[in-house]
């Protein structure tokens, strides 16, 4: 595979932005092949586990989302 960075650079920012877009887009759709390190592995288990044990505690995304930019106001 062979990619002209420098061909690249000459898109407009807002070109560059939608191919970042879509390149992350084709990674997001296979996230099984998206490797994980031990810790990252040892710790979405250790998500898990909890999860489990308390699945209450867990918070929609809409709620966390909504916390966040409040904060960041």
């Amino acid at each position: 595979m062979k990619i002209q960075v420098d061909e690249i650079l000459t898109l407009s920012i807002k070109d560059r932005l939608r191919l970042v877009g879509e390149i992350w887009d084709s990674i997001a759709a296979s996230p099984e092949e998206i490797p994980l390190t031990a810790s990252q592995r040892k710790e979405l288990d250790r998500r898990k586990r909890e999860h489990r044990r308390n699945p209450s505690a867990a918070k929609p995304w809409s709620e966390i989302k909504a916390r966040l930019e409040k904060r960041h106001r």
